[in-house]
């Protein structure tokens, strides 16, 4: 690291001590009343990301940078830890969780990286693979993560394809609680064909989370164009049949294309 990004980063901590010293807004914050902003914050970070916005991630990156700065001055005022105890904790982990780089150990590939950093975590005192997930993670996220996880165990496939029977054999139980109008059994047969779907993006390499996120785009995309010339050609959307809509949809996908 440059001197030039020392400086800023020592200017960063200067600026928040001083915003905590003297601005009524800053000086009432606490790590509960942050947590949402950080939250909101990370949402944001993610939607640049999606974009490719390499200008908004860049700004999205400050503002969490600034709420990491902004939990160790609390942190400090507490007396429980401060930014270099922050810093030197992830150094330490990092470094620990790394032998193949700050150690003697070989490692094939990344897929042998990700099964090791498993080995070293229960190590470290997690009981199970599956210890760390956030409760509050949101449900197709956490699906991805749990099922990553068990992977570094040989908890997995053979053969990627038989995902699809697995899948083909959850909505075969779906349409079997459909038909005996079981609205529980239905709920979770739902959430089995969902995990299964999940299971089957990650072994074909697809984060599904990004996935479904492009697909809501493209789709919100599409169904302005189709409100839009509805609009233009003096129509109602309530009043027009699905095959009426249906045309212009078809040409918002041949407009999404151009």
């Amino acid at each position: 690291m440059d001197n030039e990004t020392l400086k800023a980063f020592e200017r960063l901590l200067e600026i928040m001590n001083e915003l905590r010293a003297k601005c009524p807004w800053d000086k009432s914050q606490t790590m509960e009343s942050l947590r949402k902003l950080t939250i909101e914050e990370t949402y944001e970070l993610a939607d640049a990301i999606i974009e490719g916005n390499m200008d908004e991630i860049k700004k999205e990156l400050g503002d969490l940078m600034l709420h990491i700065v902004f939990y160790a001055k609390i942190g400090e005022e507490k007396g429980a830890f401060n930014m270099k105890d922050v810093l030197d904790n992830i150094i330490k982990k990092l470094i620990y969780r790394h032998p193949h780089v700050f150690g003697q150990t070989n490692v094939a590939d990344a897929e042998e990286v990700k099964e090791r950093w498993e080995d070293l975590k229960l190590k470290e005192g997690n009981k199970s693979v599956l210890g760390g997930l956030p409760k509050t993670l949101p449900a197709m996220i956490k699906a991805n993560r749990i099922q990553d996880k068990v992977r570094s165990v040989g908890f997995d496939w053979d053969k990627r394809e038989q995902v699809f029977d697995k899948i083909e054999e959850e909505i075969a139980e779906l349409k079997e609680e459909i038909n005996k109008n079981n609205d529980s059994a239905i709920e979770k047969e739902f959430g089995d064909v969902l995990f299964s779907v999940i299971n089957a993006a990650r072994l074909y390499g697809v984060d599904p989370e990004t996935a479904l996120e492009k697909t809501n785009r493209k789709f919100i995309k599409r169904f302005l164009y189709l409100e839009d010339q509805t609009i233009k050609k003096g129509k109602d959307l309530r009043k027009m049949n699905l095959e009426q809509m249906d045309a212009i949809w078809e040409e918002a996908k041949k407009f999404d294309k151009d």
